[in-house]
C-alpha cells in the first residue's frame, strides 16, 4: 500500500477546534446512503444485508493539534494520543457507486448486485465524450471470476441522476409475477436484469444446520453474498456508441466488497463442543477470527508494516529495508462506549494500528475505507450495517468511523490500538 500524495491535509491553527459540525464526512456519507435508488420495491430487500461502496478519489485530512501544528507529513505523525490528526476534512466521490445484498423473490432469497454511474455534465464518461452522453451507457463487468462476452446497456434513471443497472441471481423464470409494478417497470427498461452467470448463490447455502462443522471459506465459496470471503468487480464504462471509454486507460477499474465483519452470522466454523475444557453440558461455538487450527495463516489478524508504520513495540523499521509482518492484533487500550441516538464516531485514518469495532446492543451503520492506496482495489466507503453481537476489524492504512441512526442508545466494545 501506499499514501496518495493528491491528498491533502489542513493546518489547523494552534489552539483552535476544527468545525466538525459543517459539511460532516460521515453525514455526507450517510446523505449517500440516503439518496441510494433500489430497481423494486423495499419489501423485498433484506434491509440490515445491504452494503455500500462509495468510491473516492480525494481525501484531506485535518493536521496534528499544538505543538504539532506544522507537521503535515503523515509518515512522521507518531503522537498516538492526538486524534485530531487522523480526522477525515473532505473527501471527493468519484463516478461509480455499488450495492449488493439479499432480495426476497417467493420463497427464494438470493443476491442482487447493483451499479450506477454518475449522470450530468461532472463525470469522466461525460467529459470525454464532450458531455453528449444519451440516456444509456454501456458497461463490461467481471463478477469475481466471471466476465461478460457482451456489453450491458445501462439506462439513466432521472430521478437519481444516475445511469443505473441491478443484477438479481433469480434461477427461476417467473420472476415478473413476483414483483410490483416498480419492480416490473425497472425490469421493462432495462434496470433490472437476471444474470445468474454474474450474480448467484442462496442464503439457505449458509443456514446454521448446513454449515456445522465446516470451513465456511470453503462454503459455496462463489456465492456473491459469501458472508466471509470478499467480493471483487471489475468494472469498464463507455458512450452507446462505444466510441469513448472510462476504463483508467485499459487497466479498468476494480472494487472490492471486503469488511473483515464477523458475528452470529459470519463466521470461520460453528459447532457444538460438549463438555467444554472438562466443564459440563453443551457448549455452541462460532470461530471468528483465528490464528489457530485450520486458519493459521489466514492472515486476518496480521498486519503488513511500511517503513514509516510503527510496529506493536514502537519501532519502524528503515526505509528501503522493505515490509515486515506482524501475525498477531495487538492490543493497547479496551474501551467500553454508549453513543446517543443520531452520535456518530467521525471518519477517521489509521496510519499503523488496527483496531475492532464489536456491537454490544443496538445496531449502527459502520464505514470501513481505505487512507492508503492498495494494489488491487480502488479506495471507497464501504458501509453495512453493525448488528449487536457482530464486529468489523479495522487495518492500519484504513479508515472508519460509526453512525447511530436510531432513535435508541446502542453499546459498543472497542478494543485495538489508537493511532
Amino acid at each position: 500500500m501506499f499514501i496518495v500524495h493528491s491528498d491533502q491535509v489542513f493546518r489547523v491553527e494552534p489552539n483552535t477546534v476544527p468545525d466538525y459540525k459543517n459539511n460532516n464526512p460521515l453525514l455526507r456519507v450517510m446523505s449517500l446512503i440516503q439518496k441510494t435508488q433500489l430497481a423494486a420495491e423495499r419489501e423485498h430487500y433484506l434491509q440490515d444485508s445491504l452494503q455500500y461502496l462509495f468510491p473516492y478519489d480525494y481525501l484531506e485530512l485535518y493536521g496534528p493539534a499544538a505543538p504539532d501544528t506544522d507537521n503535515l507529513n503523515p509518515r512522521t505523525q507518531d503522537n498516538k494520543n492526538d486524534f485530531q490528526k487522523q480526522n477525515i476534512r473532505d473527501f471527493r466521490t468519484s463516478d461509480v457507486q455499488l450495492l449488493r445484498g439479499w432480495v426476497a423473490v417467493g420463497d427464494r432469497v438470493v443476491p442482487c448486485l447493483r451499479v450506477s454511474y454518475r449522470g450530468g455534465s461532472d463525470s469522466q464518461l461525460s467529459q470525454l465524450a464532450n458531455h453528449q452522453l444519451g440516456d444509456t451507457l454501456k458497461l463490461w463487468i467481471r463478477v469475481g471470476s466471471v466476465g461478460v462476452s457482451s456489453l450491458i446497456n445501462v439506462p439513466y434513471n432521472e430521478e437519481s441522476d444516475r445511469y443505473e443497472v441491478e443484477f438479481w441471481g433469480y434461477p427461476d423464470s417467473n420472476l415478473r409475477d413476483l414483483l410490483g409494478n416498480k419492480g416490473k417497470a425497472a425490469l421493462d427498461r432495462g434496470e433490472l436484469q437476471v444474470r445468474t452467470d454474474l450474480v448467484h448463490g442462496g442464503l439457505d447455502n449458509f443456514s446454521r444446520d448446513i454449515v456445522a462443522n465446516q470451513d465456511m471459506r470453503q462454503v459455496a465459496p462463489t456465492s456473491s453474498m459469501h458472508p466471509v470471503l470478499p467480493l471483487h468487480v471489475e468494472l469498464a464504462w463507455a458512450n452507446f456508441e462505444q466510441s469513448i471509454w472510462d476504463s483508467q486507460n485499459g487497466a479498468n477499474y476494480h472494487y472490492e466488497f471486503n469488511m473483515i465483519q464477523r458475528g452470529w452470522d459470519q463466521y470461520l466454523q460453528v459447532g457444538i463442543s460438549p463438555t467444554p475444557h472438562g466443564g459440563f453440558g453443551f457448549l455452541e461455538f462460532r470461530n471468528l477470527l483465528s490464528n489457530y487450527f485450520g486458519f493459521r495463516g489466514s492472515g486476518e489478524l496480521s498486519r503488513q508494516l511500511e517503513w514509516w508504520n510503527l510496529d506493536a513495540f514502537g519501532r519502524k523499521v528503515l526505509e528501503g529495508q522493505g515490509q515486515r509482518q506482524e501475525d498477531f492484533l495487538a492490543v493497547e487500550y479496551m474501551d467500553l462506549h454508549i453513543l446517543k441516538p443520531d452520535c456518530g464516531i467521525g471518519l477517521h485514518r489509521h496510519r499503523d494500528n488496527q483496531e475492532v469495532f464489536l456491537m454490544m446492543a443496538g445496531r449502527g451503520y459502520m464505514v470501513i475505507g481505505d487512507w492508503c492506496k492498495l494494489p488491487a482495489r480502488e479506495r471507497c466507503f464501504e458501509v453495512r450495517t453493525l448488528k449487536s453481537g457482530s464486529l468489523a476489524l479495522l487495518k492500519g492504512g484504513n479508515l472508519h468511523g460509526l453512525m447511530n441512526a436510531t432513535d435508541e442508545d446502542i453499546s459498543l466494545f472497542m478494543f485495538g490500538g489508537y493511532d
